[in-house]
């Protein structure tokens, strides 16, 4: 017999508002300039937005020595550091920031802090674009840490100014933990308001929870976004770490049909660079395996919108 198949999506899931930003960016760009807009890296960490760009005329590019001169240039959601804007205006490239305004807000809460003449730490992930593009933000001294082990083998002495930052993508609860171990050993330590953590990372990731560590059921979590994503896997890690079975996939075609054995609650979100056409994609697939029947998770109702650069905003 054929059990219906629960499917509870969370709420909110999928792009925020930083990321339909930078995506906006790059499609008005291309009307506005015409063909072959350059991105300096992924504008988001999503393979179907990407190629999306690319059918459109977007040319994506590891570093700016690929852009041609006079070639109308793009800067990822992540944001990059001094040097490589700097490299931009030395070339008189006309170029385009999409950084999110949140990873710009930490970049001037880092340079602040220094201009106090603080030593900057910054809670991360290192090698990430975003991690990578606020060191270079930062003119001072400055210390990634990732991990509470990482907070006990600084090398800083007792009576340093000291302040701290942190990467967009990790949440209040990502954070709490190397928080708790600055603050206990650096007491005078500076630090940003809870507030200006990035408020669609920790949305998602609490929605996240309320998927698979309530009383709902849900047998199995499907985390729809990139693999190079680090907000999409922290959603599939959070769902493990519930002990719900986690998996975290590009689109409809990496659903393995052998998942849904036994499972009558399917519970699915999205990171913030992943598109609602892929969620809607992986529904059509599970309504090939199985009668499905879907609900929306009660949540938070995001709001937030973000203003396009002021040389787009004449781009209808």
């Amino acid at each position: 017999m054929n059990v219906p198949l629960r499917v509870i999506l969370a709420q909110p899931r999928g792009f925020c508002a930083g990321v339909d930003r930078a995506i906006d960016i790059v499609k008005k760009a291309l009307i506005k300039y015409g063909a072959p807009v350059y991105v300096r890296h992924e504008i988001v960490h999503n393979t179907f937005v990407v190629n999306e760009l690319k059918n459109l005329g977007a040319v994506f590019v590891a570093e700016l020595d690929e852009v041609p001169d006079g070639g109308h240039t793009i800067f990822s959601a992540h944001g990059v550091s001094d040097t490589v804007e700097n490299e931009a205006k030395k070339r008189a490239l006309p170029y385009i920031d999409a950084a999110c305004p949140l990873v710009t807000k930490v970049h001037h809460q880092g340079q602040n802090y220094a201009n106090k003449g603080a030593r900057v730490i910054l809670i991360g992930h290192a090698g990430h674009p975003e991690v990578v593009g606020t060191l270079g933000r930062i003119d001072g001294t400055t210390h990634l840490v990732g991990t509470v082990a990482d907070v006990d083998t600084l090398d800083i002495a007792p009576g340093t100014a000291l302040a701290y930052i942190t990467q967009t993508t990790l949440s209040v609860d990502d954070t709490r933990d190397i928080i708790t171990a600055l603050t206990r050993r650096f007491p005078d330590i500076s630090g940003p308001d809870i507030k200006d953590i990035c408020y669609a990372t920790q949305n998602r990731q609490q929605a996240t929870r309320d998927l698979t560590c309530d009383a709902l059921g849900t047998g199995l979590l499907l985390v729809i976004g990139g693999k190079n994503s680090s907000n999409s896997n922290r959603l599939r890690e959070i769902g493990a770490e519930c002990g719900v079975p986690s998996y975290l996939i590009d689109d409809a075609d990496d659903l393995d049909p052998a998942w849904l054995d036994g499972v009558e609650t399917l519970g699915m979100t999205a990171g913030a660079s992943a598109p609602e056409v892929l969620v809607q994609g992986v529904l059509d697939r599970l309504a090939e395996l199985r009668d499905i029947r879907v609900e929306n998770l009660s949540g938070v109702r995001e709001t937030m919108h973000f203003k396009l650069p002021a040389q787009l905003r004449d781009v209808g």
